[in-house]
């Protein structure tokens, strides 16, 4: 390794321990609250074994819904292995809420590329929530990337039935959104607008902060498992939590009207699940430290990246940018080629389906596609920017590092 890289990555770390410090706190924070969900809950060794059938009196089911409603802030949650992604456990809470006629409302500027074709925004996909008669509207983020209050005062006023709130950046050139940002904007949704839902997008964030959404007024989130609460252990599935009354609806959408979550089996056990969650507050807080010493690195060699290394964090993403595709590109496979899994193997832009442009996607991962783990993808378009996120351990994350910083000196 190139004497230079580890030397100007052990600069980085000593000016950013204040930083790490501050993100070992919220580690505290959301641990304990964690540990006293599984407390509260006596969770035992039964309630890790899987059921069959239609999942009558599945115990380990509806504790693990105990668990997560305590520890996202909520009244009610549901766990289901089922949901294969953020985007599709983020539709069924919509399709569980919207019906024909309902307006749903962006706040936040345009959703994640994977939900366009499902809401109906782009494309003409069956199914998609245009079809059955839902009208979509947003208003763009303000100059400063907070939620511009004037406009959503003005689009309240149609009284749309979910106000959407996307927690993370996306592919986009901004900082995510803090939930204490976030609630100017619910207090106004709730004062003008009180039968509107208010909803938000919770992947990449969970943990990140102190609190979740839910506790500054949202009424409902939802998550990937294979993101931020899975700890890196979960193989699937999704989360959603919120008020009673919503989370009944969810709860009908994800079985049938009238059983809701009376049944439900999962025959592979839910140990993944409960001790992903117990790990989760740990393994982000890794995230994040990795995070900010990319941006750290890419301060000293004057790149540009956002957030900024010491910023306060709401996700656990860390945009970098490069003046080449080739750069770019070249970034994505020392990612994979320094990955526990498939190092050997060499990743190249491709048409992935939901997005609009080719994206190189790194991901040698011990679950498909789960970026809590170290993971790196961007889109091919200008300005060339990648999207860094995860890190099941800092050190892992601090060798990709040194690679990426040892090839950018050397060009």
């Amino acid at each position: 390794m190139s004497n230079k890289a580890v030397k100007l990555i052990e600069e980085t770390e000593k000016e950013l321990a204040p930083v790490f410090r501050r993100m070992e706190n919220v580690e505290l924070i959301c641990q304990r609250r964690v540990l006293e969900a599984f407390r509260s809950n006596r969770i035992a060794a039964r309630h890790f074994a899987g059921t069959t059938g239609y999942g009558y009196d599945d115990e380990g089911r509806d504790k693990l819904d105990r668990v997560f409603a305590e520890v996202m802030q909520a009244e009610k949650a549901v766990v289901v292995p089922q949901l294969s992604s953020g985007t599709h456990t983020i539709f069924a809470a919509l399709s569980a809420i919207l019906r024909p006629g309902d307006v749903i409302l962006s706040a936040v500027g345009t959703p994640y590329e994977t939900l366009l074709e499902a809401i109906g925004i782009t494309g003409n996909a069956k199914g998609s929530l245009k079809e059955f008669g839902i009208e979509y509207r947003q208003i763009e983020l303000d100059a400063n990337g907070g939620v511009d209050l004037d406009s959503l005062k003005r689009e309240l006023a149609g009284k749309p039935r979910i106000v959407y709130f996307q927690r993370s950046r996306g592919y986009a050139w901004r900082n995510s959104l803090l939930p204490s940002e976030m609630k100017p904007a619910f207090d106004l949704v709730k004062e003008l607008a009180p039968e509107s839902v208010i909803m938000v997008d919770n992947c990449y964030g969970e943990f990140t902060q102190a609190d979740e959404p839910t506790a500054f007024g949202a009424d409902i989130i939802m998550g990937s498992l294979i993101k931020n609460p899975g700890g890196g252990i979960a193989h699937t599935g999704g989360y959603i939590a919120g008020r009673a009354d919503l989370m009944e609806m969810v709860e009908n959408r994800i079985t049938v009207p009238g059983i809701g979550r009376e049944a439900g089996c999962y025959p592979a056990g839910y140990l993944p699940y409960y001790q992903g969650i117990f790990l989760a507050p740990h393994v982000v807080c890794q995230a994040l430290k990795t995070a900010a010493l990319f941006a750290g690195a890419f301060e000293k060699l004057g790149l540009m990246s956002m957030p900024a290394s010491d910023s306060e964090r709401s996700d656990i993403v860390q945009a970098l940018r490069f003046n080449k595709k080739e750069q770019l590109i070249e970034f994505c496979r020392i990612i994979q080629s320094v990955s526990p899994v498939d190092s050997f193997v060499v990743p190249e832009p491709w048409a992935m389906p939901g997005y609009t442009d080719e994206v190189i996607m790194a991901a040698g991962t011990f679950i498909q596609g789960a970026s809590i783990e170290l993971t790196a993808d961007a889109p091919i378009r200008e300005p060339y920017t990648a999207y860094i996120q995860g890190g099941l351990t800092y050190s892992h994350g601090r060798i990709a590092a040194e690679t990426v910083l040892k090839s950018l000196i050397n060009e």
